[in-house]
């Protein structure tokens, strides 16, 4: 069995390359860190196995399934940090798929039942699931744009956090730890799946964090034209020079 690994993140790709070290039923036909050429790669190489992310920086994971042109289709594992939305289609066993961070002993269970897949098998079932999965993730994305609350579980609970009293929010690794009035939320998202589901008043003001301009209390300006803002928290957060222009735009100076 052919398998392609893609993903734009590198440290994702080499985890899952480690892994199959000790596969001795799979070969890697190689890695890709975009999509545009992952279409380009599995149309040419006809990988047996794709471990596609789904949120990469020039499209995702569903945009790069619609325009696989070979057939045989690839069986598809979706190795992913987000669970908000796709993990209705993932229980219905609409793809195999992998959550960030998963253990060894979770990857080695897909790949389990992967190679116990015939090709025929895995042909049949490709339109079918594909439907399924896009259906389940344009309800998921129209029911995230409407709802008023962000849903964060903790433990044996699930908190409701109001968008309009974050007031900034920032990444950690797999993780997105969201501020309100004096107290930390960790969600596993990512900042960019976040972004689309918040309102004008957030702006990106780094690669690696967001804030509600409603909260923004200064801007302190430095000797080398960077500039940082000031949180009414007191908290101060640095302004990257990719966000600067569209962020003083925002605020209006």
């Amino acid at each position: 069995m052919k398998a392609l690994i893609i993903d734009d993140e590198e440290l994702a790709r080499k985890r899952v390359l480690n892994l199959l070290e000790d596969v001795s039923q799979i070969d890697i036909l190689g890695e890709c860190s975009n999509g545009k050429t992952a279409i380009e790669k599995i149309n040419r190489d006809k990988p047996d196995l794709i471990f596609l992310d789904i949120n990469m920086k020039d499209m995702n994971g569903f945009d790069v399934l619609k325009k696989i042109e070979i057939h045989p289709k690839p069986i598809v594992i979706f190795v992913t940090a987000y669970d908000t939305y796709a993990l209705k289609a993932f229980d219905a066993e609409a793809f195999d798929f992998l959550l960030k961070p998963f253990k060894d002993e979770r990857f080695f269970k897909t790949i389990t039942k992967v190679l116990n897949t015939t090709t025929s098998e895995a042909q049949e079932n490709f339109e079918k699931r594909l439907v399924e999965l896009f259906h389940e993730y344009s309800k998921s994305n129209l029911h995230l744009n409407s709802v008023a609350k962000i849903p964060v579980k903790q433990g044996n609970k699930t908190s409701l956090v109001d968008p309009r009293e974050i007031h900034y929010i920032q990444a950690s690794g797999y993780y997105a730890e969201i501020y309100v009035e004096g107290k930390k939320h960790v969600l596993r998202e990512s900042l960019n799946n976040l972004e689309e589901i918040l309102d004008h008043n957030f702006i990106r003001i780094h690669r690696s964090t967001i804030v509600n301009l409603n909260f923004v209390h200064e801007i302190i300006h430095s000797d080398y034209s960077e500039i940082d803002a000031k949180m009414t928290c007191g908290e101060l957060l640095h302004v990257s020079k990719s966000h600067k222009k569209e962020f003083l735009e925002k605020i209006g100076i």
